[in-house]
């Protein structure tokens, strides 16, 4: 098995002198400030242009779910005070504030916000209060840039119960399947299904660009159904085997939004390579905390075909030919 490299923790280096040894010692040449600038002397401070739109600065609020909205994928009280706290806060770039599912089916937690026509009304409100909370605190939101990220949970779901995974996956993952306990009769998504998917991505983009929202993030990343599908090697039919096919899933969704809603900006959250699956190293695990992360045996699953991005051959390390 490769050797395992070991990244230290930001919070590791006490002064920036350092991290600058450090990264020395890799052989990178890292200019950096001795210290952190306050606005509006800031590089963080000043406008990001994007397009024809000058983005106020370059604070943003990244797309981490809370998981307290009500079972029909509304917010609740705790949603509509953070969406008014991300107004407040003074970042311009809103890359979609959480994750919303499309569907029922596909939540990470029974609690996740949903983007579909059931759901209409809450994103009109979570967007009128923010919008409301950036202009009392900051006069204008001209230049604040607001957006939904889309998602499926995939092999990742737990829509009605929290105790209880009900994982939609694209192919059999000899290492996932075993360490989430998939039996090997589990269901696979047909290619109906995922074509239905396709037209509730649409579905939702073009009804958030109809609520005001200026862009959509269809996310592929952190092996979500989305990015699940960039690694689909083994699955058979268009969703599957060749890059061309991997990537149709994205190409199709963003093709439709194109055609039914052409101004609504379109971004894409990936994850760029993957690695063979992780685990809490029991040596070094203490009592609840976990130990260090170490790959999962893969030895059987020679030559690697279940990412996107490892080295066939030598999973632990990268290649993206």
């Amino acid at each position: 098995m490769a050797a395992v490299a070991r990244y230290p923790r930001i919070s590791a280096f006490k002064k920036i002198d350092d991290f600058r040894r450090h990264a020395r010692g890799l052989g990178i040449e890292m200019a950096c400030d001795d210290e952190i600038l306050r606005a509006p002397d800031s590089p963080l401070a000043r406008p990001y242009h994007l397009g024809g739109m000058a983005i106020g600065n370059r604070f943003a609020i990244q797309p981490m779910e809370g998981w307290d909205g009500t079972e029909e994928g509304l917010p609740s009280d705790k949603t509509r005070r953070r969406w008014q706290n991300f107004g407040r806060s003074g970042a311009k770039l809103i890359w979609g504030g959480e994750a919303f599912a499309v569907c029922p089916e596909g939540r990470a937690n029974p609690n996740q916000l949903m983007a579909t026509e059931d759901t209409k009304a809450g994103l009109a409100e979570l967007r009128e209060l923010l919008l409301a909370a950036h202009s009392n605190h900051f006069g204008r939101t001209d230049d604040l840039l607001l957006g939904l990220q889309l998602t499926h949970s995939g092999r990742f779901c737990r829509p009605f119960r929290q105790d209880r995974m009900e994982p939609a996956i694209l192919y059999r993952h000899p290492i996932l399947d075993r360490k989430f306990g998939l039996e090997v009769d589990h269901p696979i998504l047909s290619d109906g299904y995922i074509e239905a998917l396709i037209e509730r991505y649409i579905k939702a983009a073009c009804m958030g660009f109809e609520l005001g929202y200026q862009f959509v993030d269809i996310k592929h990343c952190h092996g979500y159904l989305g990015h699940e599908f960039l690694s689909a090697r083994r699955r058979p039919g268009k969703f599957g085997g060749t890059f061309a096919n991997r990537t149709r899933f994205c190409r199709q969704i963003i093709q439709g939004i194109q055609a039914q809603a052409p101004d609504l900006l379109i971004g894409v959250r990936l994850s760029a390579f993957d690695f063979v699956p992780f685990r809490p190293d029991p040596e070094q695990t203490e009592g609840k905390r976990p130990g260090p992360g170490i790959p999962e045996p893969y030895q059987d699953c020679l030559p690697y075909e279940y990412g996107f991005g490892p080295a066939p051959d030598v999973p632990l390390s990268i290649d993206l030919a």
